[in-house]
């Protein structure tokens, strides 16, 4: 995570409604949050871990077909708790089972799909040198690895400051989403600001994006979906992180539409969409629900005095992400990823030191 883009960005999106829509009692160990029809009661810390685990900055989260939900933390360095980099939990939060050791410290973007009558993972694991994108079955049986894109983009080349040596473009990709041709799409959030289509088979076929805040450029792209919600015309939503805006783009790549730096999202870090809402985890503190149009539902969390702590506490320090003690319930420190179960429930998984998973249920 770099936190000088999270400075940079908080110092521009300090403004906003207030949301939050708490119930009475702040020190509620499950305080309910949201607006009437889009209401939630929090239960953080969820899921229980065998003895010798322990959460090591949890960072995505996805559901399979059953329920069963799987979740990425990166890995620390020297640990001597396990190693593997995805956890299973059933629907209740038990553990299940765990595994890809070999992706330790690189644990970032997870999505599970059905093809023909099998489920596989996706993951994109960010930091490791090689296995950047890995296809298992649900039990983390490797299907097919991938290294780096084999395109112009990432060719080797002179570096400018000696000509006598070549250098590579960065390439650590942070999520993955599908695309209706039965293929799916990378973005290169950590390295060189690329998106990736790739057919079904794993062969790339469009390359778009790159460095910049121009229309159609990208700064940590972090996170994408396909935006189905308009049914006549489905899209691509990129979170642009660093440019602190979502960012439209037809299913080619032609650049489309984006939000204005700050004024809607402020470090947004994924997207899922259920039915007509869009669901966007911001990594300041909130949780965002748009309808069709894009407008704000709610906030989920939102409060500008909290988020102004927790990001301040960046560059300040303590860390806020790294003092449990200090997090209020109903509120939200740097969530990375969400995701909606078959009922409407969300998974929240935050970008914090000790990890941590919360289960939004959704009220009547």
């Amino acid at each position: 995570m770099n936190r000088r883009e999270f400075l940079s960005t908080a110092a521009v999106a300090t403004t906003g409604p207030i949301l939050l829509g708490m119930s009475k009692k702040a020190d509620e160990k499950t305080p309910v949050i949201g607006v009437e029809g889009h209401k939630y009661e929090c239960h953080h810390n969820w899921g229980t871990l065998p003895a010798d685990y322990g959460w090591q900055t949890t960072h995505n989260v996805a559901i399979d077909s059953q329920g069963m939900v799987y979740i990425t933390h990166q890995g620390t360095k020297g640990t001597k708790l396990n190693m593997d980099t995805v956890l299973v939990f059933d629907p209740k939060g038990k553990f299940v089972r765990s595994f890809g050791r070999d992706w330790h410290e690189g644990g970032h973007g997870i999505e599970i799909r059905k093809e023909g009558s099998d489920e596989f993972i996706y993951l994109s694991n960010t930091w490791t040198p090689n296995n950047k994108l890995v296809k298992t079955n649900l039990k983390g049986e490797l299907v097919w690895a991938k290294g780096r894109p084999e395109c112009k983009e990432y060719e080797a080349r002179p570096n400018p400051k000696d000509k006598t040596r070549i250098i590579w473009p960065n390439y650590n990709p942070t999520n993955i989403c599908w695309l209706p041709d039965g293929g799916f799409n990378v973005g290169d959030g950590y390295g060189s600001n690329y998106m990736f289509n790739y057919d079904k088979d794993g062969k790339l076929l469009k390359v778009f994006g790159g460095t910049g805040n121009s229309k159609g450029q990208l700064r940590t792209p972090h996170g994408q979906w396909l935006d189905d919600r308009n049914k006549n015309k489905s899209v691509l939503v990129v979170c642009d992180r660093a440019n602190a805006r979502l960012h439209w783009f037809a299913l080619d790549g032609t650049p489309l539409d984006a939000t204005e730096s700050g004024k809607v999202v402020l470090f947004p870090a994924h997207a899922k969409t259920r039915g007509d809402v869009l669901l966007l985890p911001d990594l300041h503190a909130r949780v965002s629900l748009f309808d069709k149009d894009n407008k704000v539902i709610v906030h989920l969390g939102e409060d500008k005095e909290w988020r102004e702590k927790v990001v301040g506490s960046l560059s300040k320090g303590p860390a806020i992400r790294a003092q449990p003690k200090e997090w209020p319930a109903g509120k939200f420190v740097h969530p990375h990823d969400a995701c909606f179960d078959k009922d409407g429930n969300i998974f929240v998984v935050e970008w914090v030191a000790t990890g941590r998973v919360t289960f939004l249920k959704k009220m009547a």
